[in-house]
C-alpha cells in the first residue's frame, strides 16, 4: 500500500485524541479561527492559482472562490463549532440488570474520517474542525481543481496542530490525483468511515468501491410544490431565493411543480427569475403559460431529461400537475431524497406532504436554502446525508460520533 505510512500516522494520531480535553480543542479551533483571518492575503493566493484553471463559465467556479468575506465567514463557523458542547461521552442509555451488572451506552469519536470532495475549498477546513471536536483525525481528499487551495488551507492546520503539541498527522491532505482515491478507498483498517461529498458520480464511485462503511451525502434533485391556495407573494420570493441564492449549491431549487390552477399566475412568480437569466426548461401547459410573457431566449420546452437533474446552474425545470396526489408521485420518482418544499395555505395538504415525503429535509412555506448545517445551528457539516442508516441530513458533531457498551459488574459469571 502506497501510502501505508500516511495512514498509519493518522490512525495513531486519532488513538491520541482520547487525551485531548475539550479545552484545548477549544482554544485550538479558537486560534485556528484567527489564523485563517491573519492567512487570508495567502489563502486567496493560492485559491487565485486554482480558478486560473478553471473557466469562469463553470458552475464549479462559484463553488471553488474564495474571498475575503468567505473565508471571514469560515473562521466564524469555526468559533461556532468550537462553543457547541462536546458530542463525546453523552449516556444515552443506563440500566441496572436483575444480576447486579450496570449497564451504560456512551457517545464516541469514530476515529478516523475520510472525506472525498470536489472543488469545495471550504470543506477542507469545515471537515477538520468537526473533526477535531468530535476527538476524530480526519484524511481529506479534494479534487483537483482545489489542489493548491486545500494544500494552503491544511499546511495552515497542521502549524496550529503543531502549537498545541498535537500530531500533524490529525489532519492528512491526500494528493489529488486517482490513485489516491483508490488507495483511500482501500484502506481498511486505518480509516473508520468514508463521506463522499460532491456530484451523483462522484458518491456512487465511492460508494461502489470502498471497502469501509460510506455514508452518502450531497447531491441535490430540489422540487418546490406550488399549491394551489398558496400565498403568490410568499411563493414568489421563496422560489427566487431557493433557485438563485447560489446556484452551485446541493440545496439549491431544481424543478418547480406548480398545481394546474396557478398556472394564470406562473408568469408573476417567475418574473424575478429572468432578471438573473435563469433558464426554464417549461411542460407544454407550464410553456404555453409563460410563452410571451417570460422572456424567450430563456425559455425552452422540457425534455425527459430536464427532470431528475441537478442544474447546479441558472436553469430549472417546471413541471405542470392537477393535484397534490401528482406532485407526490413526481417527487417519488425523480427526488435525490435531499430536500423538498411545499408552497400552501391547507393545513391538510402541508401535513400529508411532510408525511409522505421521503426526504432528509421537508419544509412547508420557505425555501430549500436552509438545508445546511450552519443553518439548522450545527455551526458547520461535513455534508447532507440523503441515507438513512446512521444520520441523515446536516452532518455536524454529533453525527460524527459512534458509541460504545460499558458494562460494570462485581464478580457476575453467565450460566
Amino acid at each position: 500500500m502506497k501510502y501505508q505510512n500516511l495512514f498509519e500516522n493518522v490512525k495513531v494520531a486519532g488513538q491520541e485524541m482520547s487525551k485531548v480535553s475539550c479545552e484545548v480543542v477549544y482554544d485550538l479551533l479558537t486560534e485556528l479561527a484567527d489564523e485563517i483571518i491573519r492567512q487570508i492575503p495567502f489563502l486567496i493566493a493560492e485559491n487565485s492559482r486554482d480558478l486560473a484553471l478553471m473557466d469562469p463559465a463553470d458552475p464549479k467556479y462559484d463553488r471553488l472562490l474564495l474571498n475575503e468575506s468567505r473565508l471571514e465567514a469560515i473562521s466564524a463557523d469555526m468559533l461556532k463549532v468550537a462553543s457547541l458542547p462536546s458530542p463525546l461521552g453523552k449516556v444515552t442509555e443506563e440500566r441496572f440488570m436483575p444480576n447486579g451488572l450496570f449497564i451504560s451506552k456512551i457517545t464516541v469519536p469514530f476515529g478516523v474520517v475520510g472525506v472525498v470532495y470536489e472543488a469545495r475549498p471550504n470543506v477542507t477546513f469545515d471537515v477538520f474542525s468537526l473533526c477535531i471536536k468530535s476527538g476524530n483525525a480526519c484524511i481529506l481528499k479534494g479534487g483537483s481543481d482545489a489542489r493548491y487551495s486545500n494544500e494552503a488551507s491544511v499546511s495552515i492546520i497542521k502549524k496550529v496542530l503543531k502549537s498545541f503539541s498535537l500530531s500533524p498527522s490529525t489532519c492528512e491532505l491526500m494528493p489529488s490525483d486517482r490513485e489516491s482515491t483508490h488507495e483511500m478507498l482501500n484502506a481498511r483498517g486505518y480509516i473508520d468511515v468514508i463521506i463522499p461529498r460532491g456530484s451523483k458520480q462522484l458518491i456512487d464511485y465511492v460508494a461502489e468501491n470502498s471497502r469501509m462503511p460510506v455514508i452518502e451525502t450531497g447531491a441535490g434533485i430540489v422540487h418546490t410544490y406550488l399549491d394551489e391556495t398558496a400565498d403568490i407573494m410568499q411563493a414568489t420570493a421563496v422560489i427566487s431565493n431557493a433557485k438563485t441564492r447560489r446556484v452551485s449549491v446541493c440545496n439549491a431549487l431544481d424543478c418547480l411543480i406548480v398545481n394546474s390552477q396557478q398556472l394564470n399566475n406562473l408568469s408573476g412568480i417567475l418574473m424575478p427569475l429572468s432578471e438573473k437569466n435563469v433558464v426554464i426548461y417549461a411542460d407544454e401547459p407550464s410553456y404555453a403559460a409563460l410563452n410571451g410573457k417570460y422572456p424567450g431566449n430563456l425559455l425552452e420546452t422540457a425534455t425527459d431529461e430536464s427532470f431528475g437533474t441537478e442544474f447546479l446552474s441558472y436553469k430549472m425545470a417546471v413541471k405542470t400537475v392537477n393535484n397534490l396526489n401528482e406532485a407526490l408521485e413526481h417527487i417519488r420518482m425523480f427526488s435525490s431524497k435531499h430536500s423538498e418544499a411545499i408552497l400552501s395555505t391547507d393545513k391538510a395538504s402541508i401535513d400529508r406532504f411532510i408525511n409522505e415525503v421521503d426526504a432528509a429535509a421537508v419544509y412547508a412555506n420557505t425555501s430549500t436554502a436552509f438545508t445546511d448545517g450552519g443553518q439548522f445551528g450545527l455551526g458547520a457539516e461535513v455534508g447532507i446525508s440523503t441515507q438513512k442508516l446512521h444520520a441523515r441530513g446536516p452532518m455536524g458533531v454529533a453525527e460524527l460520533t459512534s458509541y460504545k457498551w460499558i458494562i460494570k459488574g462485581n464478580g457476575q459469571i453467565r450460566q
